[in-house]
């Protein structure tokens, strides 16, 4: 090589270090993560859902009540059949390990959506346990430590949520707050969350949505349930296409479910 050649070498190889620096210091963190949490495994809108979700690429969060197919399944609230529930039709495990192998994220939304801040502690960890179980018999790689239990109602309270978290990766609950810190090791962790209903919570989710990206940065957990005119507090399938479509072209969010958030950290150092 003459030396004429070297340095037209040396120049190549310096620009591309200067591009690939470029790069580096160009790429936008990402500081908001946006998870919307959808619960009660209503058959028709997880279908649609998952559909929207995949047309960008995206995976859904998706919980689903252990004993929500059967057919003497009716949760209650004040001795009245739960409205934003029992009328429509839920999905069963066939379902949800399908939803699995598409990619999507599937959990556990209880064993039969008690509000267990209204029953004796005992009997509340008693129908955790029966949660675990139920979901390690008939949902495909379900295992709790690596999952997420959302609480019925998003009721409960410090003891529920340290059971709870003595067996899964992540609780959600209700919080103060729909904003939550953006863990940094993979260990377990309680998420609050908002919801709005028994109406469409299109709006309201909107507002909140604009108020969390309008700051600094953190992890958006939204609680909803069907879509269109399934379940309580549904959000209609034309806002979730135009929410996504609008989120995915924004660098520093991530539209994630909120077991994979968590499940991709790395173990805090002895």
């Amino acid at each position: 090589m003459t030396r004429r050649e070297l340095l037209l070498a040396m120049g190549a190889g310096a620009a591309g270090l200067a591009q690939a620096q470029l790069g580096r210091t160009q790429k936008v963190k990402k500081t908001h993560i946006v998870t919307l949490s959808f619960d009660d495994g209503f058959k028709k809108s997880f279908y649609k859902t998952a559909e929207i979700y995949e047309s960008f690429k995206l995976r859904a969060c998706f919980n689903v009540i252990a004993q929500g197919h059967l057919e003497n399944f009716g949760p209650t609230i004040n001795g009245v059949p739960d409205a934003g529930i029992v009328p429509f039709p839920k999905g069963d495990f066939s379902d949800w390990n399908a939803l699995k192998k598409r990619g999507h994220e599937v959990m556990a939304h209880t064993y039969d959506h008690k509000n267990l801040t209204t029953i004796p502690l005992e009997e509340a960890k008693k129908d955790i346990d029966r949660c675990v179980e139920e979901f390690e018999k008939n949902l495909r790689g379900f295992s709790a430590r690596d999952s997420v239990y959302n609480f019925a109602y998003n009721a409960s309270n410090a003891e529920l949520d340290a059971y709870a978290l003595s067996k899964f990766l992540v609780v959600r609950s209700q919080g103060r707050t729909a904003v939550n810190p953006i863990p940094t090791v993979r260990k377990p962790v309680r998420t609050g969350c908002w919801s709005h209903g028994p109406e469409n919570c299109d709006a309201f989710f909107e507002e909140t949505l604009n108020e969390f990206l309008a700051s600094p940065g953190g992890w958006f957990v939204f609680n909803t349930h069907g879509l269109d005119n399934e379940g309580w507090g549904p959000m209609s399938s034309r806002y979730l296409q135009d929410l996504l479509a609008r989120l995915v072209k924004l660098d520093h969010i991530e539209v994630l479910p909120a077991g994979a958030v968590v499940q991709r950290l790395p173990k805090p150092a002895r």
